[in-house]
């Protein structure tokens, strides 16, 4: 049984608009069918906030960054710090959003609720051991304590 204090939304913290979460979903499920784990909002060591990290079969860390209109990709010039905690770095965004205003070296995905296709693949620039490492275990806490809370959504408090 579901406790009634349970919040379905436990994971949308409200800072996304439908057309990022469209896409987080579309994204989401294009990465799971190629056996890629996939975080949604991964704080990183420098503070910043990922729309997305995701974590392949065989350690390798991506990124990608959800810009769901030109203002959002305007407004927003960060994109660079995310490249040193990453393998791959990917912009993700609708299809109704002009592609000519990602650059050229980084990833594109295009998505809708449903899945997503890659439209350009990213450079591979492989993290050092140590990056890596650190990465991963963030990565490893971060899920399971999103699925802590999930379960017991009193554990947060100390209940």
């Amino acid at each position: 049984m579901i406790p009634t204090d349970f919040d379905q939304d436990a994971l949308n913290d409200g800072r996304q608009s439908e057309r990022a979460l469209t896409v987080q979903r579309g994204v989401g499920r294009f990465l799971r069918a190629m056996n890629f784990a996939c975080l949604a909002e991964m704080t990183l060591a420098s503070g910043r906030r990922a729309d997305l990290a995701a974590m392949g079969p065989k350690g390798e860390i991506w990124i990608i960054e959800i810009k769901s209109s030109v203002e959002d990709f305007r407004s927003d010039s960060k994109w660079p710090d995310y490249l040193e905690y990453c393998d791959r770095f990917f912009f993700a965004t609708l299809n109704d959003v002009p592609l000519d205003i990602f650059p050229e070296e980084a990833g594109l995905i295009i998505a809708d609720g449903f899945g997503a296709a890659l439209l350009r693949d990213s450079p591979n620039a492989s993290l050092p051991a140590a990056r890596r490492k650190a990465m991963m275990l963030r990565y490893a806490r971060m899920a399971s304590l999103r699925l802590q809370d999930l379960a017991d959504p009193g554990s947060r408090q100390g209940l």
